[in-house]
């Protein structure tokens, strides 16, 4: 009966399938993954950001980090060994022997198959006389060949041989372990277990273990929990913290503490330079003791940030720290305005304290606009410009060009603005032009609604509103000639651009202009058509179209006292043009009245619906795009910062909000863009207010990296109860009641 048998690679051929398929698993998807990129694609890239961003230091760090960097070439080396020893061990398996041979008699009699039997004799004698341990032949050779001669010869052997691929029959079944033999030799038993048990029981413990314990101690943003967790204790203590106290709230994480970050160091000449910096400075509450601002960690990330700011040289040393600090501060800011919008979140649902205020998560936002650019907060936005400095801002700003804005310098006619800049050659003009004409020029778009629901333009107490903003990025250059031909100056308020658009359109009605007077002067314009037309009365069919006009105005009404103010003035404007025409108007007889005030309420229902047609069509486009933008994943590398003194090449995102100005809090939390390259679309969603009225809001834009270019529009909301009720009361009484069809209409 047929056994197994399980056996070590005394050989070691085995082993040699295995460990060339081990490191093939791992050399192919390590060269995949880890070979460094084409250099020349790295070095095309930098070319063509040279000409505008040549003098940032992100880019010259870029620049000698790349010359000087020696991991690329380690790279490379390790996973060139890494295939030379892959190549190696699949020389070495080619040429192994194959173990396992099909046993085939007529190979070993070196007879064709299909010989006769005669001839399988007459071979055998042949070799046994040759091959035979008496004639001083070798042994197993003759064993082999009498076993051969055997299975052709012998019905037994043959049939075992057809049939299990042996003469002697269905043999054990061996299982080979591709490890070899002196693995488990007692000799090297203790050996084994040594590296068995420091393998599995020391190292690998330890490695789950150190990682277990630095992931626990960050958040999903890489930011320490303890910092987390001191922001939210100084924004619910000081909800209205000014640009110093967060300054000193910032520079307090303990990602700046060498106790919880490695990165952060402390250094003997500390003592020497940071105070001499703290001269120069001035007045930065080093007296204060509250901790953590007074620990020395803290006191040094201020100096740094503080110095940054004021753009100052430092020492070597301390230029090094001050790097690691900038390059953490706008992450770090970003995890505070996560905070606020948390306790503001916290303060509406549970209420018991004050939520941070605006002007507190406002602050945040635009400290890291002063870091990224290296500015003050009181300093110009045109120094983010190259070889602009303190002296020439009095060029800019002088009673000729007025001058304040990075938008007032892009609307300046090419030769004004030559003559502005006088005080700069034609090579650095040409670079602050390329510089500027880089910047964004963002367009905001706004459209209110309440999806899913019937009418989605009336917003109700307590619905929820979606605001969706549509986010288009152009760049200065694309400006320049449309600015010079249009509005002289880009202003940030919304206020200001509709009265530009206003005066260069005074023909169009005004935005802000009352509907009831527009609605006033249409009814005397109709009262003044109707007496001129006496003397050639016009037709029934007319008057009934001046009737649905006017129900149309009553429907597209906002508010019930204007419906009602609308519907009184056309009544009378009616009734005085149906007095004129009496004698007209009598020939009609009630049938055909009815007849044609059923045509006309056919044709508004045909419109009403085309009109929800064409409501659920965008609705639908709308749930098909929030879908795909679910699925769909952008990248976050959209447009390299023109930053003259950060560090490390920073993306062009955005922060997008609606906010109540007038009250100081956040209406929908702050959406941070970050796939904003030429087009984007974001859905700000928030509960309407329970109350009903009118109410002004914000759409506010905000760049958290440039200084000058944020944006705020108005957005205005109005929420009532029974403007809904009315209207489909209104809908109710012309489909259900056939008698008021051509009145309700009417009216």
């Amino acid at each position: 009966m047929a056994g197994q048998q399980f056996q070590y690679d005394d050989s070691g051929n085995t082993f040699f399938y295995f460990l060339t398929s081990f490191v093939g698993l791992i050399v192919i998807p390590a060269t995949y993954y880890l070979w460094p990129r084409d250099q020349n694609a790295e070095q095309i890239r930098l070319k063509s950001l040279r000409r505008v961003h040549g003098r940032c230091l992100w880019y010259r760090l870029r620049l000698m980090k790349s010359q000087q960097s020696i991991v690329p070439t380690l790279k490379k080396a390790a996973l060139l060994f890494g295939w030379a020893v892959f190549l190696l061990l699949a020389y070495k398996v080619s040429k192994l022997d194959r173990e396992y041979q099909e046993y085939n008699p007529y190979e070993v009699l070196n007879l064709d198959p299909g010989a006769s039997l005669s001839e399988i004799k007459k071979q055998y004698r042949v070799l046994s006389l040759k091959y035979h341990p008496d004639k001083g032949g070798d042994e197993a050779t003759f064993m082999r060949i009498a076993k051969a001669y055997a299975a052709l010869t012998n019905e037994l052997s043959r049939t075992n041989w057809e049939t299990y691929g042996n003469p002697d029959g269905p043999g054990a079944t061996s299982f080979g372990i591709a490890l070899p033999a002196w693995i488990v030799d007692q000799k090297n038993s203790m050996l084994v277990l040594l590296v068995y048990g420091l393998a599995f029981m020391v190292i690998l413990p330890v490695v789950v273990g150190t990682w277990w314990y630095r992931s626990i101690r960050y958040s999903g943003d890489q930011i320490l929990i303890n910092t987390t967790q001191l922001f939210m204790h100084f924004m619910y203590k000081t909800p209205n913290m000014n640009m110093k106290r967060l300054a000193m709230v910032l520079t307090a994480a303990f990602e700046f503490d060498p106790r919880s970050n490695k990165e952060a160091t402390i250094r003997p000449t500390d003592n020497i330079e940071v105070p001499q910096l703290i001269r120069e400075l001035g007045n930065i509450n080093v007296k204060k003791k509250e901790p953590p601002f007074c620990y020395p960690y803290s006191l040094k990330a201020r100096v740094l940030v503080l110095a940054h700011l004021a753009r100052m040289d430092v020492s070597e040393e301390l230029e090094e720290d001050q790097r690691f600090v900038v390059r953490k501060s706008p992450a770090l800011l970003q995890e505070m305005i996560n905070v606020g919008c948390q306790l503001t979140m916290m303060a509406n649902s549970r209420g018991g304290f004050h939520a941070p205020r605006l002007v507190t998560i406002e602050n945040c936002m635009k400290l890291t606009q002063m870091i990224v650019q290296g500015l003050q907060e009181s300093k110009s936005p045109l120094l983010q410009l190259p070889h602009f400095e303190e002296e020439h801002l009095r060029y800019c700003i002088s009673k000729k060009y007025k001058v304040r804005s990075l938008q007032d310098l892009v609307s300046l006619k090419d030769s004004d603005r030559r003559s502005m800049l006088r005080f700069l050659g034609e090579e650095k003009y040409d670079e602050v032009m390329a510089v500027l004409g880089s910047f964004p020029h963002i367009t905001m778009d706004t459209k209110l609604q309440v999806l899913d629901d019937e009418d989605s333009n009336n917003i109700t107490a307590g619905s929820i509103v979606t605001v969706t903003v549509t986010l288009t990025r152009k760049r200065m250059a694309d400006m320049f000639e449309k600015e010079q031909e249009s509005t002289p100056c880009l202003g940030e308020e919304a206020a200001a651009t509709e009265e530009a658009q206003g005066d260069t359109s005074k023909a169009k009605t005004k935005v802000w202009q009352n509907k009831s007077k527009g609605a006033k002067k249409t009814a005397k314009s109709k009262k003044k058509k109707l007496t001129k037309k006496k003397a050639t009365p016009a037709p029934a069919k007319a008057k009934q179209a001046n009737g649905n006009v006017a129900g149309n105005e009553v429907v597209a009404a906002t508010t019930t006292t204007t419906a009602v103010a609308t519907k009184e003035e056309e009544d009378d404007a009616s009734d005085k043009g149906s007095e004129s025409d009496e004698g007209e108007a009598n020939k009609d007889s009630p049938s055909e009245r009815d007849e044609d005030s059923d045509k006309q309420s056919d044709t508004e229902v045909d419109e009403m619906a085309g009109d929800d047609e064409e409501e659920w069509e965008a609705l639908q486009q709308s749930i098909q795009r929030r879908e795909r933008a679910l699925l769909e994943t952008k990248s976050k590398v959209t447009h390299p910062v023109y930053s003259l003194y950060f560090p490390e090449e920073k993306q062009e995102w955005w922060w997008l909000y609606i906010a109540d100005r007038r009250d100081q809090t956040l209406v929908s939390m702050p959406y941070h863009v970050c796939t904003l390259k030429d087009t984007e679309e974001v859905e700000l969603k928030f509960p309407a207010p329970s109350k009903t009225g009118n109410y002004q809001y914000s759409v506010i834009l905000r760049s958290d990296s440039y200084l000058g270019l944020d944006q705020i529009k108005p957005l205005k909301v109005t929420t009532g109860l029974w403007t809904v009720f009315f209207l489909w009361f209104c809908s109710q009484m012309c489909g259900n009641v056939p008698g008021l069809k051509g009145s309700v209409g009417s009216s």
